[in-house]
């Protein structure tokens, strides 16, 4: 049930899908990982060379979308967009860009709700992105936004892409990262904001081993 479930949200870069993994797993939870549904659309819509920001372009494609979301043996979630693993695909900067412009439409908003909602109720999820408290699952019964100072989510960023390409420069990253958390906070649809009861958690001088101990603990407290 909704009650039973755990909403993780805050903006890009803060950590959210790496400690909502190692979460599940400590726990046995499932982790449901909402970014990654509008990052499907918005490599869908760019595929077919639909502008990010046309909204009734995009909206006339979301009939052509069969979105699954499986887990591997390692409990890893995987990205089915049309019978394809695309999870490989959606990390990307310009994915990122197409999956910031399509999460401000309401057509994609709606299309996507449903299927997040099912998950809550099929399993004792934990389930990170950036309205889940609020708009997703506003019953959840933790919520917890997470959040870090800009320059270290940048940077934390950075190191990932960077790892993938080495050519990634951090002032590109930074840039990237303040227009989206622009674009996500100013929003008409379900902007990116704390809900009224939810736990703020800020990592900016933790490390990942000490900010996946506190957030065990706040979850061991809503367990118990």
């Amino acid at each position: 049930m909704e009650n039973r479930s755990i909403a993780l949200d805050g903006p890009a870069g803060a950590g959210k899908s790496t400690l909502a993994k190692m979460v599940a797993k400590h726990f046995g939870l499932i982790y449901v990982d909402t970014g990654a549904l509008y990052r499907c659309v918005g490599l869908y819509a760019l595929r077919n060379k639909v502008d990010s920001k046309d909204e009734t372009g995009v909206t006339k494609l979301l009939s052509e979308i069969n979105l699954e979301m499986k887990y591997d043996d390692n409990d890893e979630q995987r990205m089915i967009l049309n019978g394809e693993d695309i999870t490989g695909l959606i990390r990307t900067p310009e994915a990122s860009k197409y999956a910031s412009d399509v999460s401000a439409m309401p057509s994609v908003r709606a299309f996507l709700l449903s299927m997040q909602r099912e998950m809550a109720v099929k399993y004792d999820a934990i389930m990170d992105g950036r309205d889940i408290g609020t708009v997703v699952l506003p019953n959840a019964g933790l919520k917890i936004f997470i959040t870090a100072a800009p320059e270290k989510r940048a940077y934390r960023r950075y190191l990932e892409l960077v790892d993938k390409d080495a050519s990634t420069k951090l002032e590109d990253v930074e840039r990237d990262m303040a227009l989206r958390d622009k674009n996500d906070s100013e929003r008409a649809a379900a902007p990116l904001k704390a809900a009224d009861d939810a736990i703020l958690f800020d990592t900016s001088e933790l490390n990942l081993e000490e900010s996946f101990r506190a957030l065990c603990k706040l979850v061991e407290d809503f367990r118990s």
